[in-house]
């Protein structure tokens, strides 16, 4: 069996991305129950040095959508900045937006760029990383992506939102 770059990438994330938006719709849902202001959640940590809540979807998205912009462009770097005065609502916009975006991907599209050259670029650390398109999903983006989403979810565990692995895991790609 052969993996292509579409079943490498965009596969994963289309399953993380549509879990994540079932995980901010909990989220949602259980803020409105509690009476507690869904945006309280923005500037969540789960620990001081870490990045808030609002940046953790941000990145994913980033480094999902993102991620592909950077394999067509052949370069990728941090993430711009969080759209001013977005809230939860529009975190939960954002995400859908990402997953609506990556299935309209054409495979033979993703695919084409198998063996192209992407270079990550931190300007603020002088760092400049190589990589084939191959490698830098694999080894960069997706655990980025899978980084973020997990503290995420972490994030809305740890202030009461009722999820289990299963929220987490999504649309598996089961045997039909």
């Amino acid at each position: 069996m052969t993996v292509s770059l579409y079943d490498l990438g965009v596969s994963s994330y289309l399953q993380t991305l549509g879990a994540l938006e079932g995980i901010l719709s909990r989220g949602s849902t259980h803020f409105l129950k509690t009476g507690i202001d869904p945006d309280h959640i923005l500037r969540e940590r789960l620990y001081d040095d870490m990045e808030p809540f609002a940046f953790q979807v941000w990145n994913t998205v980033h480094c999902s959508s993102g991620a592909i912009r950077g394999l067509r462009e052949g370069a990728f770097g941090p993430p711009p900045p969080l759209p001013e005065g977005a809230d939860f609502a529009g975190l939960q916009k954002i995400v859908g937006q990402a997953r609506s975006k990556m299935l309209e991907l054409r495979r033979d599209e993703i695919d084409a760029l198998a063996g192209k050259d992407v270079v990550y670029r931190l300007p603020s650390k002088n760092i400049v990383l190589p990589f084939t398109a191959e490698n830098f999903v694999l080894s960069f983006s997706l655990p980025n992506f899978y980084f973020h989403a997990t503290t995420a979810y972490g994030i809305l565990r740890h202030h009461g939102v009722p999820l289990g692995k299963r929220d987490f895991l999504g649309r598996m790609l089961i045997k039909a």
